[in-house]
């Protein structure tokens, strides 16, 4: 018998599940006060929680049988996920669960401030019928942009079709064979998309390359009368630019689910004063139908995963490295820095990527696709992502995984080869790992480079003409950034160069900008690993 304690109100559904299952001994304790579960956590093979129950370190350090902790939702804020993968805990959500509520309480805001029907409610309420006083706009015929076309975002894409909407997106680590099969003309620039829209919807996560991703720029290239609504992360969007932009009336209707703090504090709330806007306490998961899904998945999972079965939703799983693998370690981590380079270097619309192991280590093939996918995703996603998980979550994007084996090359006995493809571009990097010890990025595209993975890395496309570097050292002078290393690769004399500059701090966007306005510069791309 495995005994689950559930530590956070979930669905019947959920419990049922868990109740009729002869191996499981459910223990339901949706109410349990932190210093009561610290006294009898050492007694469950797994938990269950939602965002009211924090899994400390504490509680893990007394948690002498757990095997598996179930987070019913996305997210895993409350866990700590590092102490977790070091005793071997698995922690599984539930992604996907809630999506067709998110994607309707965006329709719901949608719809609101379009018609203004928040404010028609209030009049009525109040005695008045100024019918006259609420004219508004239809979905039928506007031009919509949706930002992030995931789970989510498709949803939408799908109901604002269906209202008679043409759809455009942005999104670019989905491959524009998905929006060919959704009815969604993708828009490779994000400020063209936000340039043709009426309607403009985000539905991405929240990353480091997503931060306030939507500000003053963004918000100054927007229509006027355009309607804005946010029903994903808070911190995606300035909110302090998009004061200035309501003060400035270029926004005739504004939907929030969500906040950069929340519940919202007096910088934020001052957003409230603008009439047409439309507001919710973050309850896009909040429908009896995803609460079930929820408390469906999670219980299924965690009993797949005290059984030993896969979960190919766990959030951290750490892969075991055998004797076997101790030898690999080193193509492990280049796999890994491969992945996170290609992505950052080369972006996305991938739909397919072919993972090239040649010499003794194709037999470990699967694990470096993994570590592979796991550097892919990572820097596009602000949910965990892992080993494990990486390969599922790849599929769920509509990237198409080919591996293959080769017997050692001439130059490079042991090397990984990773091509990349669309329907319009294909990219390939490779490396190897000198002395089997230290990774090595050593081709990118048909240029033969030796960068070492690590830090901040100025990749550039250049004209091979004299004075070059000369430019672009002064340049980097100016702005008080140290060169650590440099390497160069070209295919022929006097054509296009490929440069990598290791520096000692990262770039802001002014410099970045400035490396560009260098005539001979083609294109300039910051990587850090």
């Amino acid at each position: 018998m495995y005994k689950v304690l559930v530590t956070d109100d979930i669905s019947p559904k959920g419990l049922e599940i868990l109740s009729n299952d002869e191996e499981i001994d459910l223990d339901y304790q949706p109410e349990i006060k932190f210093d009561e579960l610290l006294e009898i956590i050492k007694d469950y093979d797994a938990i269950i929680t939602r965002s009211r129950t924090p899994v400390t370190k504490e509680l893990l350090e007394r948690a002498e049988k757990l095997k598996v902790i179930g987070r019913a939702g996305v997210g895993v804020d409350n866990v700590d996920l590092e102490e977790a993968s070091r005793r071997g805990i698995l922690v599984v959500n539930t992604p996907g669960a809630n999506t067709i509520g998110a994607a309707e309480i965006t329709m719901a805001h949608m719809y609101a401030v379009l018609r203004k029907l928040h404010l028609a409610h209030d009049s009525v309420k109040a005695g008045e019928w100024k019918r006259s006083k609420f004219m508004g706009e239809e979905l039928d015929g506007k031009v919509v942009g949706i930002i992030g076309l995931g789970n989510v975002g498709s949803q939408v894409a799908i109901r604002c079709k269906a209202a008679g909407a043409k759809v455009i997106a942005y999104d670019p680590y989905i491959p524009k064979e998905k929006g060919d099969r959704l009815g969604v003309e993708i828009i490779d620039d994000l400020h063209e998309l936000i340039k043709m829209s009426d309607i403009i919807t985000l539905h991405c996560p929240l990353t480091e390359e997503t931060r306030n991703m939507i500000g003053k720029k963004e918000f100054d290239l927007m229509k006027k009368g355009v309607y804005f609504i946010n029903c994903a992360r808070g911190g995606i969007v300035d909110e302090d630019a998009l004061y200035d932009a309501i003060q400035e009336g270029k926004i005739a209707g504004l939907g929030l689910d969500v906040f950069s703090k929340e519940p919202p504090d007096d910088g934020i709330r001052r957003l409230f004063e603008f009439p047409n806007i439309s507001l919710s306490p973050h309850i896009g998961a909040n429908t009896y139908e995803s609460q079930d899904n929820v408390a469906i998945k999670i219980a299924q999972y965690v009993i797949a995963a005290l059984k030993g079965q896969f979960v190919e939703v766990a959030v951290n799983a750490p892969f075991t490295i055998t004797e076997g693998f101790e030898n690999i370690k080193a193509y492990l981590e280049l796999a890994e820095k491969l992945g996170s380079f290609l992505t950052q270097y080369a972006g996305g619309h991938f739909t397919e990527i072919n993972i090239e192991v040649r010499g003794s280590i194709k037999q470990h093939i699967e694990p470096i696709t993994a570590f592979f996918l796991k550097g892919f995703l990572s820097p596009i996603l602000d949910t965990p992502v892992n080993i494990i998980n990486a390969p599922f979550i790849a599929k769920e994007r509509g990237v198409n995984i080919v591996k293959s084996t080769r017997e050692a090359g001439l130059n490079f006995k042991e090397f990984i080869k990773i091509t990349a493809r669309s329907k319009d571009k294909e990219v390939s990097v490779g490396g190897t790992a000198l002395y089997d010890k230290f990774p090595r990025i050593m081709m990118v595209d048909n240029y033969w480079i030796d960068i070492e993975p690590q830090g901040v890395i100025l990749m550039f496309e250049n004209k091979d003409v004299p004075g070059v570097i000369g430019k672009l050292g002064t340049l980097l002078a100016k702005h008080n950034v140290n060169i650590a290393g440099f390497r160069l690769g070209r295919l022929e004399k006097g054509k296009i160069a490929l440069g990598a500059l290791q520096l000692d701090d990262r770039l802001n966007e002014e410099i970045l900008e400035e490396i560009h306005q260098i005539p001979e510069i083609i294109k300039a791309k910051q990587v850090i690993l």
